[in-house]
């Protein structure tokens, strides 16, 4: 006896969200790469009937209002038709370092792998590379995934629970990194298993320096003494903007007409450029008031 057999739970009205996650989608499929589409395929294949679609409906309505992706587990919040949001909780088995290492020592071996991950795809054959190993990327079914809804619908999963799973398919579309970290395994974790991240050199350590003692004088202590030029090092623009904020990658659940990264850039320029300006300009006083002191 399938879901579809027992599915009378009656419809309800939920209540307006204000600020909650809407789908980019209005109608249609979710998810446009592969790997999105995979994750939605899989959910759709479980057969849990009208539930679906009143997923759907919540997921572009906007009655999603957080959702946290962590190793093995999705939490998040839905509004229904109470006051007090629902609480979801979905939990996929992670796979343990020996497993993660068979998956790494395959990876390793392609290097067309290891250049798409960088690159932030998926490479669509990565799948068989898990098979080699035993194992599976995404769930191969229902009793792969544990979950649980605060609701009152006895359904598991309820319509709460299928909007979360849609719009975990699009943020899948734009970070394919969290497919992994569901599965156990970090962004900055994968591309050092794949050989991706260089190993640091070792550098013998220097002695630090002994501490020079303070000035006597009081006047001159409180002037303070001459700065050496190469204090703050070299003052230029760096050739790459906002590498800190790609490095951390798409910022989650951003609903915006543009990623985050395309409004943070001209911040990014503008304040290099501006403390280049700043640093050059003290330094050249500096170099014209030991002039003028000679």
């Amino acid at each position: 006896m399938s879901y579809r057999d027992w599915d009378y739970y009656p419809p309800s009205r939920p209540r307006e969200a204000k600020g909650g996650i809407k789908a980019t989608t209005s109608r249609g499929a979710f998810g446009s790469n592969w790997w999105a589409k995979r994750w939605i395929a899989t959910l759709e294949s479980f057969d849990i009937g009208a539930r679906l679609g009143r997923g759907r409906k919540y997921a572009r309505q906007g009655q999603v209002l957080s959702i946290e992706v962590q190793q093995g587990i999705v939490t998040a919040e839905v509004q229904g038709s109470r006051k007090t949001p629902y609480s979801v909780r979905i939990t996929v088995k992670v796979l343990s370092q020996r497993e993660w290492a068979k998956v790494g020592e395959t990876l390793s071996q392609q290097a067309i792998f290891v250049a798409k991950l960088l690159g932030g795809q998926m490479p669509e054959e990565i799948e068989e590379v898990f098979e080699q190993a035993g194992l599976s990327l995404f769930p191969q079914r229902l009793s792969d995934l544990d979950t649980d809804c605060s609701c009152p619908d006895w359904s598991n999963p309820c319509k709460h629970i299928a909007a979360v799973y849609y719009l975990l398919g699009e943020e899948f579309d734009r970070d394919p990194f969290l497919i992994f970290r569901l599965r156990g395994m970090e962004r900055e974790d994968l591309m050092e298993l794949v050989g991706g991240a260089a190993p640091e050199a070792e550098t013998e350590e220097e002695p630090a320096p002994e501490p020079e003692p303070l000035p006597g004088d009081e006047t001159a202590f409180w002037r303070g003494g001459h700065l050496p030029e190469d204090l703050l090092g070299e003052a230029r623009t760096p050739p790459v903007t906002a590498v800190l904020a790609k490095r951390l990658g798409p910022f989650p659940f951003w609903r915006a007409q543009r990623p985050l990264q395309e409004y943070l850039e001209p911040v990014y320029d503008a304040a290099s450029a501006r403390g280049t300006q700043v640093v050059l300009a003290q330094r050249e006083r500096d170099t014209q008031g030991d002039v003028e002191e000679q």
